[in-house]
């Protein structure tokens, strides 16, 4: 660009010694070079500064890796490449029979279980029943040795007759005591519930949860409305969950974002809202409008994690470029660009507009360019 303005300088200078008559001598070409100089070099450093361009700039978009949830073989692929597609549509499907037949598995398991479930509170109402029994078995025991006892007292019964009763009541005791353990043990064993339902049954719900959901992980679907390319999936493949190994990427077809790299000089110039122009070597002369959406609070040549080691000088030794988001708000519709498109910006702050002139009649300029170049 400099060199556009010292050529147009130039050509100027020399239409104005031609159309004056202006004689060249050592007073009229010097005063020439020099206010050349002084002129174009203000108007660049004006320019530059409150109006600046960057040639690196790209379309840019998000993919998605897409990893099997399941291990399995893949059975169909039934997405196409570089077709729209929406939420939720098939991208692959892995054999499920492995999955379905755990899933069948854990419901049989289920059921038994529930049985018993069910047998565990008939068990318990029997040994309320034996208790009952045992308890009034235990006072029958107790009349009769109180009655053998008043008995002997009064020299009616005899001493063996007395101990005969006397252990008759001690077994009813012991009896009874068997069936009130027996109580609290079924207790225990029905009162063993998570949420209403017995421990066994609910760790097979939770396993039958688990199974389902791997059964429909075997049917892989779209995040978002996007498409796949470069698409190289085909029946056959074992498809594993391992964040290493995706099988596909997706493109997410979202609104389309420019980001651009200015240098740190014209940060202040960069302020959401500016109107800014838009470069692509893919149309040549054309220039498009936008503006600047934001710009990212992060310069990724500065940043580190931690480590083992400590930073050096060295790693505080950059001078990364400050990357900004842009939108075009002219109609691309016509236009056949692909994702990752090339761009060059020039963003137009609200100092020093009447210089912005230039800007745009050089990217103009620089955009007609673009019809030359050789193929080697």
């Amino acid at each position: 660009m400099d060199l556009l303005l010292v050529l147009t300088y130039a050509a100027i200078c020399i239409t104005i010694f031609k159309v004056f008559k202006i004689p060249l001598n050592k007073w009229t070409v010097p005063t020439a070079v020099l206010g050349g100089i002084v002129l174009v070099g203000t108007l660049i450093l004006l320019m530059n500064y409150n109006h600046p361009f960057t040639a690196i700039g790209n379309q840019v978009y998000s993919t998605t890796p897409i990893v099997s949830g399941v291990r399995g073989r893949v059975i169909e692929v039934p997405v196409e490449p570089n077709t729209p597609l929406q939420q939720g549509d098939v991208l692959f499907k892995i054999d499920p029979i492995p999955f379905e037949a755990e899933v069948a598995k854990i419901k049989a398991q289920i059921k038994e279980a529930s049985q018993g479930a069910l047998g565990l509170e008939s068990s318990f109402q029997e040994s309320l029943a034996a208790q009952e029994k045992a308890a009034a078995e235990r006072d029958k025991a107790k009349r009769e040795f109180d009655r053998y006892q008043r008995g002997f007292d009064k020299g009616a019964f005899t001493e063996q007759q007395l101990d005969t009763r006397r252990q008759a009541y001690k077994a009813a005791e012991a009896q009874l005591n068997v069936a009130i353990a027996n109580v609290q043990q079924a207790q225990i064993s029905l009162d063993s519930e998570i949420g209403g339902e017995n421990t066994t049954v609910a760790r097979l719900l939770a396993e039958l949860r688990k199974a389902e959901f791997n059964l429909d992980q075997t049917v892989v679907r779209a995040p978002t409305e996007g498409y796949v390319t470069q698409l190289a999936l085909r029946p056959g493949v074992m498809a594993v969950p391992l964040p290493l190994a995706p099988v596909m990427t997706f493109v997410h077809t979202e609104k389309r974002l420019y980001t651009a790299a200015f240098r740190q000089n014209s940060l202040q110039r960069l302020q959401p809202g500016f109107e800014a122009e838009f470069k692509f070597r893919a149309i040549p002369g054309r220039v498009f409008t936008g503006r600047v959406i934001e710009v990212i609070p992060a310069v990724g040549e500065s940043q580190f994690q931690a480590r083992g080691s400590l930073v050096g000088t060295s790693a505080l030794r950059t001078d990364g470029r400050v990357l900004v988001n842009l939108e075009i708000t002219d109609d691309m519709t016509e236009y056949n660009l692909p994702m990752g498109t090339a761009v060059e910006v020039a963003v137009y702050s609200d100092k020093f507009t009447h210089v912005s002139v230039m800007r745009k009649v050089l990217i103009r300029m620089k955009s007609w360019q673009n019809y030359l170049y050789l193929d080697h």
